[in-house]
């Protein structure tokens, strides 16, 4: 045991002198790089100096942020710098609009009719995944606009058990976002989330169900778990509470995340599984669920917890089927594009099992 935690403490005290909570704002890097817009409501403090870190806050913000890709971005990397950002090379804050509330929102949202929320993990600032979400708009394409919902982490590697309470206080903000995005008139919303926000999207859905049966499926259009740092039998508990699911509703996993393997065993599993990195999809046969196989891109990508977002070959893939199909319209939803609706199973979970070469081989627990 002493070994996993060591492995796991490691990389966190190499960045330990690192304040990630500063990230300077630079408008003159839009005369270098192109600009994506992200979008953001956020559960975090306001601070004195008007950052937002990991205090809790008493409710729902909203900002408009500006990022600077730079012009020769790799789909797959993102570099960025936390001090004197290189606008040629990295990704740069451009822009923060602090918005009113969500009337402001609303305003600058007039004439989208989708949304897709990008939920980030554990041991991340709002600029760490602000960028991320600028990343993942630009490689994939992904329609109409991107919004990410920051919630209190604490970004730093011994913060999990802040990380854990923060998730589950951030509840309420994300079931209120999607709840403001629809009374806006936001035709479709999608929510994308990497790791510890996998459980958070999980909760927050699970909490909507027992009060408003069918919530999810009335007000969630896609659901996207990248990575999901979640114990399976919780998340078979989670499913068992929500009546109907959203569709599509897809699980992304690796056999080869490494992070999941530690922190599944610091919590002394025997198999060293999480949701994000099972190896059999058996005990998920009951639920009308894509469960994206992406093992054989390990090897391609930066982090083996983040193939989706690092591997340049799947996101290669993944930029096809979305350009071809239009991944998220309503007559092809998400995963079709991949696999088609015929050869998915219509009663339960559908594995499938991305190859090097782009081929989907499909098969039912």
């Amino acid at each position: 045991m002493l070994r996993y935690i060591v492995l796991f403490l490691i990389p966190l005290m190499l960045t330990a002198c690192v304040d990630r909570s500063i990230s300077q704002t630079v408008p003159a890097a839009l005369n270098v790089g192109t600009p994506e817009t992200v979008y953001a409501t956020t559960t975090r403090a306001r601070e004195p100096d008007g950052s937002y870190r990991f205090g809790r806050g008493g409710g729902l913000k909203y900002l408009e942020m500006t990022v600077s890709i730079p012009p020769n971005h790799t789909p797959g990397t993102l570099d960025f710098s936390y001090a004197n950002p290189d606008p040629e090379t990295q990704f740069v804050m451009a822009r923060v609009d602090e918005l009113q509330g969500p009337q402001d929102l609303k305003t600058r949202l007039r004439g989208t009719d989708e949304v897709s929320i990008f939920v980030h993990g554990y041991n991340t600032t709002q600029s760490e995944t602000t960028f991320r979400a600028a990343q993942l708009s630009r490689d994939i394409g992904i329609p109409g606009a991107t919004m990410v919902y920051s919630w209190p982490s604490q970004a730093t590697g011994y913060g999990y058990a802040y990380d854990l309470d923060s998730m589950l206080f951030a509840r309420d903000g994300l079931e209120q976002t999607v709840r403001q995005l629809k009374s806006m008139g936001i035709r479709r919303v999608v929510i994308v989330a990497h790791s510890m926000g996998g459980a958070l999207t999980m909760e927050m859905m699970r909490q909507a169900e027992l009060r408003e049966p069918g919530w999810a499926s009335r007000n969630i259009e896609g659901v996207v778990l990248i990575s999901p740092d979640l114990d399976v039998d919780l998340f078979r508990s989670q499913m068992d509470s929500i009546k109907t699911l959203p569709d599509p509703f897809v699980v992304m996993v690796s056999q080869k995340d490494k992070l999941l393997g530690i922190s599944a065993r610091l919590r002394g599993t025997a198999k060293g599984e999480r949701l994000g990195n099972i190896s059999s999809a058996e005990t998920l046969a009951d639920y009308k669920i894509s469960i994206l196989d992406t093992t054989a891109f390990n090897s391609d990508a930066a982090s083996s917890h983040f193939v989706a977002a690092t591997s340049p070959a799947l996101l290669a893939i993944l930029t096809s089927a979305r350009r071809v199909g239009q991944t998220f319209d309503t007559n092809r939803r998400g995963i079709d594009v991949l696999v088609p609706a015929e050869a998915r199973n219509p009663s339960g979970a559908t594995e499938i099992v991305l190859t090097e070469t782009g081929q989907a081989q499909v098969s039912s627990p």
